[in-house]
């Protein structure tokens, strides 16, 4: 019988390529999702990349009654959590509603998880609980700051959340936080990618909308930071080495080979690029032209920020594979599928 993993956000931009990497790697999966920030049609069209009638549940995961008939209705022992918002410019000008959102469902979750004796989860984190490290490229020893935004601050809460459940509730629960840096790109059957709704709080969706003609213009925030073009540095990554690395982790969990009951993991590239360089990259992988101004730098944005990943690639046996240019035309690739561009 196959392990069945429940994935929260599994209509997400990750939630969908780590289903369909779940999946490949002989997992069953019930994705649930409120579609606050995608659509159905992703969900049939993992549906369609994997030739597997994909169970489903439409659910808001801070609605305990409701998340609580899934666990009745399905077997599973492991959760991958996504559900969460996820914009750092929005949060610092809602703050109250991602508290909400990204905690309440958290507490929700794990509440679940020990009402139905629900063992492993893989938390979906962030490399923005690191804040501003002070030495680069950030190790998962690098001390933890202040964070610059209340999303970077609902992923540290989670972190701590996840981390005091696992040391009251020791062998009866099992954790892995994986600390993303910026994942990017988008399947190669350009059937499933980022969309989001309204307009993108991340780069490369408004790369590839401005691209498109959908944007005018793409503002990039500062180009007087501390870095070798005065724009910011991050380690982008693969959406679909990221949704591997989930793959890996939840065999950690499974398999019983966790050194703690609660591990964390940083993942990434550990190749720092440039907001200017990452938009000349799109432009050469796919040679077209991204229309782009320098406007004042964004409130909650840090400097600079890239991973040591030598703990994932040794521990989880995982590593970032895919070059930067594919990933650039993946992610081309798509939003011409999307708005029907030739």
């Amino acid at each position: 019988m196959k392990e069945c993993v429940l994935v929260t956000g599994g209509a997400g931009f990750i939630g969908t390529h780590t289903a369909v990497e779940l999946i490949s790697a002989g997992y069953d999966v019930v994705l649930v999702d409120n579609f606050s920030n995608s659509e159905p049609s992703a969900v049939e069209n993992v549906k369609t990349i994997t030739g597997v009638d994909v169970k489903f549940e439409e659910v808001d995961c801070c609605d305990k009654a409701a998340f609580d008939k899934v666990f009745k209705k399905y077997k599973f022992n492991s959760v991958i959590h996504f559900a969460a918002y996820k914009a750092v410019g929005e949060s610092m000008a809602k703050p109250l509603m991602y508290f909400h959102n990204n905690l309440m469902s958290l507490v929700t979750l794990l509440e679940l998880m020990q009402e139905n004796n629900v063992k492993n989860i893989v938390f979906s984190s962030s490399a923005t609980v690191y804040g501003q490290p002070d030495v680069l490229p950030a190790t998962e020893g690098t001390p933890r700051k202040m964070a610059t935004s209340p999303y970077g601050y609902t992923k540290q809460v989670g972190e701590d959340m996840i981390e005091q459940t696992a040391f009251a509730l020791k062998d009866t629960f099992a954790s892995i936080a994986l600390r993303y840096f910026n994942p990017v790109g988008a399947h190669e059957s350009a059937l499933i990618g980022e969309l989001p709704k309204g307009v993108p709080n991340n780069l490369v969706p408004f790369i590839t909308q401005t691209a498109s003609g959908l944007r005018d213009c793409l503002s990039v925030f500062g180009d007087d930071y501390d870095t070798p073009d005065g724009s910011a540095l991050r380690d982008f990554i693969d959406v679909v080495d990221l949704a591997k690395a989930h793959v890996a982790a939840i065999a950690r969990l499974i398999e019983n080979k966790y050194a703690s009951n609660y591990e964390f993991f940083n993942v990434g590239t550990g190749i720092p690029v440039s907001v200017l360089e990452l938009i000349k990259a799109f432009e050469d992988a796919n040679n077209v032209e991204v229309n782009h101004k320098i406007v004042a730098r964004r409130d909650g944005d840090v400097e600079k920020i890239w991973a040591d990943t030598a703990l994932a690639n040794e521990k989880l046996g995982w590593k970032a594979e895919r070059p930067l240019v594919e990933t650039m035309r993946s992610a081309w690739k798509w939003e011409k599928n999307v708005r029907g561009i030739k």
